[in-house]
């Protein structure tokens, strides 16, 4: 007889244990549900579909201007470490080697990064493209790219994109698109392009929004890319984005950079500092208000600290880059 009322005790309490479990679990449920609807920053995927399924991290790690050999290697490792999938560079640039070398001693497998490039100047016209993807991809260290771009608007397009259209179908290339065409340059090249391009890769921040080139991507489902999204430092100077900082108590960076994700625009972002490239990646959990939005919407000017494309295309020897 009092073996079983034990018994039952501990049933009792073994079934009290386990109903204030579930009703501290059901509390639980209860204040996250409250604050996700109240509080949770909209979500933004890090990552953006091109227009042919492929999948393109929103922000890359820009290698413009980082010297071959160790400061490059450094620099790339440095950003696959803490979490960037997305590299960005140019054989204009000159550090493919030191890149292919830096992926090939990070501990990131080479079908989990991103890895763009672009086709110089020099390099357009059709044959010259595909002996250009050949010397790329050898000091790449890769036997494919996932997106390759035409570097600036050239009178040779049509039969340098035609090489890109070859590569693409032959499996080389993942996503072939342009970089620093304007709306009418994407006109004539759809005029003969059988692949429509994934992506534009333009220059693009709070005093270059480029409003018609966005809408004229988005109508034609191409992704549009910045690069020198932080004015090449110029934006730091800026007092609304010194007050925004405070604001939102996030650097100025990346107050910039999420700026370019809410515009629905993906960001090549660069610094050999790797505080500072951390940083720059930490730009998914806020979210800058509409009013805000508007306020940036306000510094845009039109104003170039780049080449201008139409300059370009006619006079290809004086671009900078």
């Amino acid at each position: 007889m009092i073996a079983l009322k034990t018994v039952l005790n501990v049933k009792e309490n073994l079934l009290f244990i386990y109903y204030n479990i579930i009703g501290f679990s059901y509390q639980l449920f209860i204040i996250q549900y409250i604050y996700e609807r109240m509080f949770k920053v909209k979500e933004i995927k890090d990552y953006a579909i091109l227009n042919n399924g492929v999948k393109m991290p929103l922000l890359g790690f820009g290698t413009y201007n980082i010297d071959e050999g160790n400061k490059v290697i450094e620099a790339v490792k440095g950003a696959l470490k803490i979490g960037y999938r997305h590299l960005d560079t140019a054989s204009f640039y000159g550090n493919e080697e030191g890149i292919g070398i830096a992926i090939k001693e990070s501990e990131v497998l080479r079908e989990k990064i991103f890895l763009a490039n672009k086709i110089w100047n020099s390099d357009q016209g059709y044959e010259k493209t595909l002996q250009a993807f050949k010397t790329s991809i050898k000091k790449l260290g890769t036997d494919y790219l996932d997106l390759y771009l035409i570097h600036w608007p050239q009178a040779l397009n049509k039969e340098t994109w035609k090489a890109l259209e070859k590569l693409y179908k032959e499996g080389c290339i993942r996503a072939i698109g342009v970089s620093n065409f304007t709306s009418k340059h994407i006109k004539d090249l759809l005029q003969y392009a059988e692949v429509i391009p994934t992506v534009n890769q333009v220059e693009f921040h709070p005093r270059l929004a480029q409003n018609e080139l966005r809408k004229f991507c988005e109508k034609h489902n191409i992704q549009l890319e910045a690069w020198s999204p932080l004015m090449r430092g110029q934006v730091f100077e800026i007092p609304l984005f010194q007050s925004l900082s405070k604001k939102y108590e996030r650097s100025i960076a990346q107050i910039v950079l999420r700026w370019d994700l809410q515009m629905g625009v993906t960001t090549i972002s660069k610094s050999t500092i790797l505080t500072r490239t951390k940083e720059n990646r930490e730009i998914f959990d806020f979210e800058i208000s509409k009013d805000d939005m508007n306020e940036i919407e306000q510094l845009n000017k039109g104003t170039r600290i780049g080449m201008d494309p139409d300059k370009v295309y006619a006079n290809p020897d004086i671009v900078r880059e």
